[in-house]
């Protein structure tokens, strides 16, 4: 006879029941989500992108010689831009063009932003050129497009639009997708222009030189995989225009709007699969994922994670390896001329790398003339403040890692701007004079700051710190202090760092230092006593 705890009631049997259907949903979703979806969705996202290109790219091809009678058909053919950090995964190596940094957050509605964090300026030139550029994005799961392409880019044209064609009324406009953005929220959006053209204008950048590198304000327009392609294909004008009195930005979102069905069901398919590597990635980069992806896609998922973690040791394992034919005194040849492609100059005193710094450094700038380096570099292991100054030259400074870094960089940063101040400063011996070449010159100072996240990060906050701190004008080459031989601390406001933030951001577009980071520099120069 059953005991009164093996009776199942009524109600407990509609509780196990959704238990166990919560249960299968919840592992339907996560096998969905594997990391084996992932990839081929990205595959197959990247696919189609590539179908966007071969439609919308126009142009001769990179290697053409672009012999057209007009200037339209002598551009190259359109880049796929990566919005990074997700776009690159759509973009099949070979195929990149350039990389931009549009973030959905300052398109969420309610809190539409212009970044003066992140301009895209190095994007005029390209767009000039090539008459136009293809943005690739991604969205998860239920979203048409992103922000990023339906709201933030928009808003970039718009203001570039205000600031750089001012007589130009026509193209004040503020062109949005009408499928995703109503009309109150564009109305509501149009009200903050303004504002926004004002806070760029305050940045006291070259707007001369900025218009001299495009000659046509710029449109957004936009592309789903919902967009009929056809009648792109086999055009028999050679022009490639999309727009007479406009450079197209054409705004690409790679995935696949989902529908509800294949939500709640299995079908292996994954929106925005490139989001959120964090979460999924263990450590996989479009570049390494592509340089395997046959390996990865014909791996069981079990099998998965191990060989990633493999394919990414070995990656970021690669010895660097000197170049050839050079000699060099720790760390730079005395005859070299030019940067390594690694090496990012911000001003002429001022340059940021990776880690480890790349070598050699020159030993003479693009004149021929001598140079000394002092070389900053911020590590993840932190030690002592008292063992960071290694020589007069070279600092090793040790914070953290993550948040807890940018954190520790408000303290670090009165010794790392004393330390870079006095070699500014320190008279630097003759060189004695080459044989034919006159007088011996004193070498010219030059501070390269590295960090571990390719220099955009910490290392870019170190230099924004130094550009403020070291230096008296927004361009970084007036020393301040320079005939006193000692540094009087300036008064600094939020405008000026700004305005350098500026500097910093339009000769490094890749830079990212974070909200902490940025927060230390600031706290930094306006409150250290």
């Amino acid at each position: 006879m059953a005991g009164l705890s093996d009776i199942i009631f009524p109600s407990q049997e509609s509780s196990i029941s959704t238990n166990n259907i919560n249960k299968i949903l919840g592992d339907l979703k996560r096998s969905n989500l594997s990391i084996t979806n992932r990839l081929r969705s990205i595959q197959q996202d990247a696919d189609f992108v590539e179908e966007v290109a071969a439609a919308l790219a126009g142009g001769v091809g990179v290697d053409g010689d672009g012999d057209g009678d007009d200037g339209v058909s002598k551009t190259r053919r359109r880049p796929l831009t990566a919005n990074e950090r997700c776009g690159s995964w759509y973009i099949r190596p070979g195929l990149k063009g350039a990389s931009a940094y549009f973030k959905s957050t300052d398109g969420h509605t309610g809190q539409w932003k212009f970044s003066t964090r992140r301009l895209n300026l190095h994007l005029l030139p390209v767009i000039e050129e090539c008459d136009g550029t293809i943005i690739i994005d991604s969205t998860r799961r239920g979203k048409r497009m992103p922000d990023s392409l339906s709201k933030t880019v928009p808003i970039w044209c718009c203001v570039l639009n205000r600031t750089l064609f001012p007589e130009l009324t026509e193209s004040h406009g503020l062109y949005v997708p009408p499928n995703v953005v109503s009309d109150s929220e564009k109305s509501q959006m149009l009200s903050r222009v303004p504002g926004f053209v004002d806070s760029l204008k305050q940045l006291n950048l070259d707007l001369a030189g900025l218009q001299a590198q495009i000659s046509k304000p710029i449109r957004p327009t936009w592309v789903t995989q919902e967009t009929d392609l056809s009648h792109h294909f086999n055009r028999e004008d050679d022009d490639w225009k999309i727009f007479e009195s406009f450079r197209p930005v054409i705004c690409c979102t790679s995935s696949r709007r989902i529908t509800d069905s294949e939500m709640s069901g299995h079908s292996g398919y994954v929106q925005g699969a490139g989001d959120d590597t964090e979460n999924w990635a263990l450590g996989l980069t479009p570049p390494v994922f592509w340089d395997n992806a046959e390996q990865l896609l014909s791996t069981p998922e079990a099998d998965l994670p191990q060989l990633i973690r493999f394919l990414v040791a070995s990656a970021s394992s690669t010895p660097q390896h000197p170049q050839p034919g050079t000699t060099t005194t720790n760390g730079v040849d005395p005859d070299a001329h030019s940067l390594p492609p690694a090496v990012t100059q911000l001003t002429p005193f001022l340059h940021v790398s990776p880690l480890p710094i790349p070598h050699p450094l020159p030993g003479r700038d693009p004149q021929g003339e001598p140079q000394i380096w002092c070389t900053i570099t911020i590590h993840s292991t932190p030690t002592p403040p008292e063992t960071w100054t290694k020589s007069p030259t070279h600092m090793e400074v040790g914070l953290g890692r993550h948040k807890a870094a940018s954190r520790s960089l408000r303290t670090a940063l009165p010794r790392i701007c004393e330390f870079a101040c006095r070699f500014l400063l320190q008279p630097q011996p003759q060189r004695d004079p080459e044989p034919g070449s006159g007088s011996g010159a004193a070498p010219h100072p030059r501070i390269l700051v590295a960090d571990e996240a390719g220099g955009r990060d910490l290392a870019a906050g170190v230099a924004l710190a130094l550009l403020c701190w070291c230096f008296g004008d927004d361009d970084g080459r007036s020393v301040r202090g320079a005939g006193l031989g000692r540094v009087e601390r300036p008064a600094f406001t939020k405008d000026l760092v700004r305005a350098r933030l500026g500097r910093v951001m339009t000769a490094m577009p890749d830079a990212n230092p974070n909200r902490a980071t940025l927060q230390s520099v600031n706290s930094f120069l306006m409150d250290w006593k």
